[in-house]
């Protein structure tokens, strides 16, 4: 029987033990998406105790993957996500810990547990005020920043909405003290979701912003361009695209236009109109990132707010998304087309939830790559519901099957939650495993593990830093 949770935990092979702790181990974290709130960092947040820093401040912010598995054992939402007391939180949690046997919830609490704080005990009721006070004391010192500068995080991206002000990026620019460079990310989610009912309203922020009106496709897209050129000074090299599902039809300005206005007035849109206007918006994104040298990414296939109840109790973005399995890849593939054929075509990294779809992201990515560009088009890491262990391999695997993973950008956290750098440690384990067991199996030769390494090596930084033109 293996030791609980030891040094070479999932490291199953010699190699794999030699590539992760001489290669993997220590490199550097680019974190190139999260949802970090930028005014956290800047302010470098002391967390009050375990609960909020562990599972949230109790304004229905927090981890969503601990607070899903919290309803399932049928707890009451004000004691998961809510206002009430906190140790009560905590103790439900480590209260259910057990219960949460192959759950990947189960190892990354652990790992939070040993990586922040170094508590190796196990997570159970029996350790449970234990393991309450000698966090709560390494908090006392342990803020956000130095939650970072723990794991090496040398660049964080957060994800801002192209109206937001940036105002605390712009402080982090000045500040000297801060360790770890944080980039704003360009997420236009609704200018692309005329159908919604916050559309028009989203409309009128943009309009405050640029202190312009915006009531034509021409005046959106020249404000749009105003906002990117905004990013872009403040040092934005990428943006992010969630698309429940792929929209795109070619359309005359005339067509993408009559669907923008008819979105301003609230009018229900078809589905012929949603694919002519948001295909007209995300080429004419597109070609803006292309000629700015950002990276484009979409994640595709969330479906939102699924629980009418929950979503009118405690509002949208609190674990109430799930998985989609519309079909998308021949709309995906005319887009990147499109781009392609005006030589417009940006790096672009592409996301998707549902596994089933991973094969032909991987094989669609290969059609578009680019003389002197590794891995223009590529196959981002397992996503949301799939970063976990089967989800992770899986994903590695496709991606040696059918794309190089040596091109890779590897893992980031998409996380809200400061305690989330471990996931890239489990990432990193795992990839360690599986090219290892190449080698130990005679898929791949013992006298080019030094080549070997340096792949692990630039998976896990050197290709993100690269890729998104990060500077040291």
């Amino acid at each position: 029987m293996k030791n609980f949770m030891d040094k070479d935990f999932l490291l199953e092979t010699e190699t794999a033990r030699k590539l992760y702790h001489e290669h993997a181990e220590d490199m550097p974290i680019i974190d190139y998406h999260c949802h970090l709130p930028p005014k956290e960092i800047y302010e470098d947040k002391k967390f009050r105790n375990l609960a909020e820093a562990w599972l949230g401040a109790g304004d229905r912010f927090g981890d969503h993957y601990k607070w899903r598995a919290l309803r399932a054992r049928g707890y009451v939402e004000d004691s998961i996500s809510g206002p009430d007391d906190d140790y009560k939180k905590y103790r439900q949690f480590v209260d259910s810990m057990p219960y949460f046997v192959g759950n990947p919830l189960y190892l990354w609490s652990h790992l939070e547990m040993q990586r922040y704080f170094d508590i190796h005990d196990v997570i159970c009721p029996a350790n449970a005020d234990k393991i309450w006070n000698e966090a709560n004391k390494k908090l006392e010192t342990l803020t956000a920043r130095k939650m970072m500068e723990k794991f090496n995080v040398k660049v964080v991206c957060t994800t801002d909405d192209p109206v937001d002000s940036l105002e605390w990026h712009k402080k982090m620019a000045a500040d000297k003290t801060l360790k770890v460079k944080v980039h704003p990310a360009f997420r236009p989610d609704k200018v692309l979701n005329p159908e919604l009912p916050a559309f028009a309203p989203w409309v009128k922020q943009l309009e405050k912003v640029v202190a312009k009106p915006v009531t034509t496709l021409e005046e959106l897209c020249a404000a749009l361009g105003e906002r990117l050129a905004f990013f872009d000074e403040m040092g934005c090299r990428l943006s992010d695209h969630s698309l429940e599902v792929v929209h795109y039809a070619p359309a005359t300005y005339e067509e993408a236009n009559a669907a923008f206005v008819k979105g301003l007035k609230g009018e229900a849109l078809t589905s012929e109109e949603l694919d002519k206007y948001k295909g007209y918006i995300l080429l004419f994104l597109g070609k803006q990132y292309a000629r700015m040298g950002w990276v484009q990414q979409y994640h595709i296939g969330a479906t939102r707010n699924n629980s009418a109840v929950m979503f009118n109790k405690i509002g949208p973005d609190t674990g109430f998304d799930g998985m989609g399995d519309e079909v998308f890849i021949s709309k995906l593939s005319a887009l990147l087309a499109a781009l392609q054929s005006e030589d417009a075509l940006p790096k672009t990294v592409l996301y998707c939830l549902n596994p089933r779809d991973t094969y032909a992201l991987c094989v669609l990515a290969g059609c578009f790559q680019k003389e002197g560009v590794k891995g223009r088009v590529q196959v981002g890491a397992a996503w949301w519901f799939l970063d976990q262990p089967d989800g992770m391999q899986q994903n590695m695997e496709t991606q040696m099957q059918v794309g190089l993973i040596a091109q890779s950008v590897g893992m980031l956290t998409d996380s809200r939650s400061f305690l989330s750098y471990p996931r890239h440690e489990l990432y990193r384990r795992l990839l360690c495993n599986k090219l290892g067991a190449l080698v130990e199996s005679g898929q791949y030769p013992a006298s080019e593990l030094d080549t070997l390494g340096k792949i692990v090596e630039d998976i896990c930084y050197n290709n993100a830093k690269d890729f998104f033109g990060f500077e040291d």
